[in-house]
């Protein structure tokens, strides 16, 4: 039985000598694996389509074990991607973010357009460290993570300054800072940005500016957070780690969009 599906590659994988098992995430039938045979091949006509981001129009054939890949056909190259190894390395991040964050088969239109439209947005030229920052707010969701960003996680005020505890899941105001010894420091802007991230609608993002300091408390919250919660080990993040702070030497690499 012969199906089609609008997908991206998110895992490449090689499997024997010549083979290819590809993992897609789906607009209609969520992750899923296939086999690709012949891919590892130079002249397989199955070599490109399989490759990492590739977002395309596959043909498959479905069995009772792992279903084959027939062909596929490209919708969005993301040319700009593949040539810059920053936006490859951020782009590679969130892949590995959502296979590992996500079930096989598990039907989800929502996270597929936003997993398209982040991609999408790096593509452009849009700010990739903030597009990481908003997916990975999107994907705890996902995963079943609520922190509490709309007031104090203790007291329930919504006045005051806010620090990030970790341990008591979200926002302390000043009044319960010793609840936590080990809570976030983190300016006013960051929480702002953090509440802003988690419920925003990708499609209507305009030109975000955010400063040096305020991007690596982001990136201090939201690492340390999924460290202690969501059982996710990512190997892609340490290259990342290591991508940032050569970012941080050369300076902003990426315009904003408008």
């Amino acid at each position: 039985m012969f199906q089609k599906c609008e997908g991206i590659v998110i895992r490449s994988t090689p499997y024997g000598e010549s083979n290819k098992i590809i993992t897609l995430f789906t607009r209609e039938f969520g992750k899923m694996a296939l086999m690709a045979r012949g891919a590892r091949k130079p002249n397989s006509r199955l070599s490109a389509i399989t490759q990492l981001l590739f977002c395309g129009q596959f043909l498959f054939q479905q069995s009772r074990g792992l279903g084959t890949l027939q062909q596929g056909e490209s919708i969005h190259s993301f040319k700009e991607i593949r040539e810059d190894l920053f936006k490859t390395a951020y782009s590679s991040y969130l892949a590995e973010l959502l296979d590992k964050g996500t079930e096989e088969s598990k039907v989800n239109p929502y996270l597929y357009e936003l997993f398209y439209q982040t991609l999408d947005y790096i593509d452009e030229g849009y700010d990739a460290t903030i597009l990481t920052n908003i997916f990975e707010m999107k994907m705890l969701q996902v995963i079943g993570l609520r922190p509490e960003l709309n007031q104090c996680v203790n007291c329930g005020s919504k006045e005051g300054r806010f620090a990030f505890s970790i341990r008591e899941n979200g926002l302390l105001c000043h009044r319960c800072f010793e609840l936590d010894p080990y809570l976030l420091p983190v300016s006013q802007a960051t929480v702002k940005l953090l509440r802003l991230f988690y419920y925003i609608d990708l499609r209507r993002l305009g030109s975000i500016s955010v400063k040096p300091q305020t991007k690596k408390e982001l990136r201090t919250v939201l690492s340390m957070y999924y460290d202690e919660y969501s059982g996710l080990f990512l190997k892609s993040r340490k290259f990342l780690e290591e991508i940032e702070k050569m970012q941080s030497m050369l300076g902003p690499s990426s315009k904003e969009g408008d």
